[in-house]
Order: C-alpha cells, then structure tokens, then sequence
C-alpha cells in the first residue's frame, strides 16, 4: 500500500534525488565532468530508491513498457561510471525520457499552476503542444 505521509525516509530520499540533479547539472556546466555526473547518478538513484522503496523502484524499472529506457539509463549511467560521460549523457537522456514519459502531461498541468511561469505555459501555442501529447507515452 503506498503512504502519502511525509516521514524522514521520504525525506531524505527527497535531499539524496535533489542533491542528485544538482551535482549532474554542475557535472554538465562544467563540460561533461565524471566525477559529479557519476555523484549525481548515485545520488539521483539512491534518492528515488529512498523515496519510493526499494519494491516500487525495482517494479517501475521492470515494468515491461519501461524496459527500454531501463536498458539505455543503465548503459549511460555504466559509460558515465566508466570514463566516457558524453556518450553515457546522451544514453542517459534517452533513457530518462523514456522512463519518466507519463509523467509529462502531470507535470504540465503542475507548471500552468505556478503564478508568473502559468501565464506562459497557458498561451495557445504551449497549451496546443501539451494537450496533443497528453495522456500518451512518447512514441521511442
């Protein structure tokens, strides 16, 4: 049964996933570093796992329609460990993309909310462009 409380796993799960995106941002700014790409892969993975628990995380990842972008954020996250952060970047998008793809039209809905940012996601244009992928996974 999932537990919509916040308790101190969750948490902490949240900081691990956070401190995960940050160091993987600075890992790009500073021109494909290894070694805060791999920290924010680390990071990024123990943050979820922590969060949602070890049984959704693995159930998510297996899910058959997830399979592929399985494959590609585990290769990209295997290149970035290994030396070659570009490719393993690259691999990783992909795989992310494909992964966290239902969750767009959500997290459309959640930035027409916000004040000043809302009013932009709102205009004919943007609003066209999510409504006409809303409710379907990006075709891979």
């Amino acid at each position: 049964m999932v537990s919509f409380e916040m308790n101190d796993r969750k948490k902490i799960g949240l900081g691990l996933t956070g401190f995960g995106i940050f160091f993987s941002f600075l890992g790009i700014v500073f021109f494909f570093d290894k070694g805060l790409l791999a920290m924010g892969n680390i990071l990024f993975f123990s943050g979820v796992t922590l969060t949602i628990g070890l049984k959704s995380t693995m159930q998510f990842f297996m899910k058959r329609q997830n399979f592929k972008g399985t494959i590609s954020f585990g290769l990209g996250f295997f290149f970035v460990i290994i030396g070659w952060p570009i490719i393993g970047m690259i691999l990783e998008a992909y795989g992310f993309v494909v992964l966290f793809s239902g969750f767009w039209p959500t997290l459309a809905v959640f930035l027409q909310k916000i004040p000043v940012l809302g009013w932009l996601f709102q205009q004919p244009y943007v609003r066209s462009f999510f409504d006409k992928y809303r409710g379907r996974r990006v075709p891979v």
